[in-house]
């Protein structure tokens, strides 16, 4: 919950409003009051896409059928106007938290709790099916947890097409792991039974903490739904009534699952027997008031409060009944709100704890900088423009917007994050020295060492920025697993530019702003494979599979089940407790191999791989990956490094001849005195895709983050290292067809041969 700003209206359709919820790229959705009392979640639509006349009848009629609503787990409407130049509506106000956060954070529920939450959401499917509607997103993050019961939430109306739930017919859209396997096929539309299946998703995993078909890429997702079975840890020991009912909505074909009502009826059934008649059907009695009634009668002093889930004592843990009570207090004590025009960007923060040196100083954002302040925890830097006026200053009439980066600066992990935090700046500096920019750019830095905790901490900073409009990093796996949810959280998108996406394991639900910017590493056989089959025309190839690697073992399938030129790939392990690759080696070359891959991780155990080949007498095309491209290899490995060529995500813009490569190293070598190091290039490109989606907006103020994200996706981006597309389905991912490279080992370095699609 955030303060209103200073140009938020103070009242809508007889709403008085009192803070921001939240903001995306469809609209603003604030916390209002009605003239009667009764806190709402009011959701303002931006004038644009109520341009759209299609968009303003969809939203017109499923306000409308919405409102109908009478089910109690289903979060009303409670008000609309489509006829408004930026159409609204409100629905009930729900201070509690979501299902996936009180899962993710405190742990499973009880199959009792679980068996009471399923009931509740098939009634309230049963109603949205019963009004000819499809809710398609039924997952964790659309569950709200109230004292009295679950609440379902967010049936898409003001959303955009291909977003979420009430789209056009046949739109596939929803949230990998939660999608059913029809709509995940090409052209499957939604129907309710698919919406069965994503409620057995969001059982399975209140009930076990885990998600029935993994984390990850969302393609591998998407592929586990439909040809693979849930993976639901315990079922067995489950009470078989609720076994039954997930076992039921997870099967694969639409006619096997209950419907709505089936379901909601079996585990009515089984709850009455458990925990006595439902409050609302049997007299209730209370021989003491109700602590809640007092709650209900400041938020929503016009709705009759039924303490629906009695029976069940322990409807909510203790740690989430805070978190309500925490967000209710919130509720009723908003923010004041702000005054005076929008806070100009926060400054750079050059270091934690030491000032920069005269050189670093000079580097910062431009032809001019001024220290404004040195103190022990830091120096502040303000940028300047090529006439030294400061920003606020000469540059008065153009807008701000502050770019985060958040990285390993410091640590045995630095190499790259300072990398990122050098190509960032040239690109903040080449964009202010534009003289055609509508708006300027500033970049703030966060060292979070490549830890979790100082991870959470540096998203939480960064985002208390009022003129934030993205975020780079974090450059480590640790980091992003724990900062990016809460750029989630907050609609604010963070392009990871290095870090491995695959290796995160985070769920969709806490990716939706997360643009990767970089093949994720379960992409890394597509060069591989490329390569030996066009240059090569390889037809068998061996792979020495080192098991001191399990990770690579997706890699080693790949391999086999795809191998180059649609021929044949044999497997030989080397056991992770020896040194020895001859055997392995000697076994490979049995098979007449026309390649040899190397699958592993370890720079030194790649040394000895390439050792055995040459002592074998192997000359053929031998090829690894990114991980191996350390100084280490070709140190151990002596002149039986030479040749071997590497997959590897990042580009070497020294060796490109495109006149965007060539101005980015002259101005990377005047400026650091070096040639661009490795990921400098792509955090430079990711500046400039966050500048492109500000243009894309509009570039003048009021931008907001959520704005930022929604458009990042839908641009193509021709940048420094390579260009940037992103597919337009619900996945969003990066195009991987152009955004790896290869190397090869010459004269023991490693050198630069191109984009992997485009070496001959």
């Amino acid at each position: 919950m955030r303060a209103l700003h200073a140009q938020d209206p103070g009242e809508l359709g007889g709403h008085r409003l009192l803070a921001r919820l939240g903001a995306g790229g469809m609209g603003v959705v604030y916390l209002a009051r009605t003239a009667g009392g009764t806190l709402v979640a009011l959701k303002v639509i931006r004038a644009e896409y109520a341009a759209d006349r299609a968009f303003r009848e969809r939203f017109r009629r499923e306000a409308r059928l919405a409102r109908g609503f009478t089910c109690r787990w289903l979060v009303p409407v409670t008000d609309a106007d489509a006829e408004a130049r930026e159409p609204w509506l409100a629905t009930a106000f729900v201070p509690g938290p979501s299902l996936a956060e009180a899962v993710d954070g405190h742990g499973p529920l009880p199959a009792a709790v679980v068996t009471a939450l399923g009931a509740r959401l098939a009634e309230a499917l049963a109603e949205v099916h019963g009004a000819g509607l499809v809710h398609r997103d039924v997952k964790p993050g659309n569950v709200l947890l109230a004292l009295d019961g679950p609440r379902l939430i967010d049936f898409g109306i003001a959303r955009s097409p291909g977003v979420t739930a009430l789209t056009e017919p046949g739109a596939i859209v929803g949230t990998p792991g939660y999608l059913a396997p029809e709509q995940a096929r090409s052209g499957g539309e939604a129907a309710p039974a698919s919406d069965l299946f994503a409620l057995g998703c969001v059982l399975a995993y209140a009930l076990t903490g885990q998600r029935p078909f993994g984390l990850g890429d969302p393609a591998a997702v998407l592929y586990r739904t439909v040809h693979e079975e849930p993976d639901v840890p315990g079922l067995d020991r489950m009470p078989l009534p609720l076994r039954t009912a997930i076992t039921g909505c997870l099967a694969k074909d639409p006619a096997g699952r209950p419907t709505a009502a089936e379901l909601a009826h079996s585990l009515r059934d089984v709850e009455q027997t458990t925990t006595g008649p439902d409050p609302r059907t049997a007299p209730h009695q209370q021989t003491a008031p109700d602590p809640r009634t007092a709650y209900h009668q400041q938020v929503a002093p016009d709705r009759e409060f039924i303490p629906a889930l009695d029976p069940l004592a322990d409807w909510l843990p203790s740690a989430v009944l805070r978190l309500v009570t925490d967000r209710s207090a919130r509720a009723l004590d908003p923010p004041p709100r702000q005054r005076g025009p929008a806070a100009p960007p926060e400054p750079t923060v050059v270091d934690e704890r030491r000032a920069p040196s005269r050189r670093r100083i000079l580097a910062i954002g431009g032809s001019a900088v001024a220290v404004l302040a040195a103190s022990g925890t830091g120096t502040v830097i303000l940028l300047t423009d090529p006439q030294g006026a400061a920003q606020g200053g000469g540059a008065q009439t153009l807008p701000a917007y502050d770019i985060g980066f958040q990285a390993a600066l410091t640590g045995h992990q630095k190499e790259v994050g300072l990398a990122q935090e050098r190509g960032a700046r040239l690109a903040v500096a080449a964009h202010n020295a534009q003289k055609d920019a509508g708006f300027r750019l500033a970049l703030t830095s966060y060292d979070d060492r490549g830890e979790a905790g100082r991870a959470k901490d540096g998203a939480r900073k960064l985002l208390s920025g009022r003129s934030l409009c993205a975020v780079i990093g974090p450059t480590t796996v640790a980091a992003a697993r724990a900062a990016v949810p809460l750029y989630g959280k907050a609609s604010t998108a963070v392009l990871l530019v290095s870090a491995d996406y695959t290796a995160t394991e985070l769920s969709s639900t806490e990716t939706r702003t997360l643009c990767v910017t970089t093949a994720p590493s379960g992409s890394r056989t597509l060069p591989v494979v490329a390569y030996l089959t066009g240059v090569y025309k390889v037809e068998r190839t061996a792979v020495v599979q080192d098991q001191a690697a399990p990770g690579m073992a997706e890699t080693v399938r790949d391999l086999r089940e795809t191998p180059p030129s649609e021929g044949t790939a044999t497997v030989h392990p080397v056991a992770s407790g020896t040194d020895d690759f001859d055997p392995a080696v000697a076994a490979a070359l049995a098979t007449h191999p026309e390649a040899v891959v190397y699958a592993g991780t370890s720079p030194t155990r790649a040394a000895a791989c390439a050792r055995a080949l040459a002592t074998a007498g192997f000359t053929g095309p031998r090829v690894t990956f990114e991980s191996v491209m350390r100084p280490a290899f070709p140190e151990a490995a002596g002149e039986a490094a030479e040749g071997w060529v590497f997959e590897a995500p990042y580009s070497e813009p020294q060796s490109s001849d495109s006149k965007a490569a060539k101005a980015f190293t002259a101005a990377y070598r005047d400026r650091y005195g070096a040639f661009p190091a490795r990921w400098a290039a792509e955090a430079y490109d990711a500046v400039g895709l966050i500048a492109a989606s500000l243009n894309a907006n509009g570039g003048g103020a009021g931008i907001s983050p959520g704005q930022v994200a929604e458009r990042l996706f839908k641009l193509t981006y021709d940048g420094v290292a390579k260009p940037i597309r992103f597919s337009q389905d619900l996945t969003h991912g990066l195009s991987i067809e152009n955004a790896s490279f290869l190397y090869q080992v010459e004269d023991g370095k490693f050198r630069f041969l191109g984009r992997y699609d485009q070496v001959s």
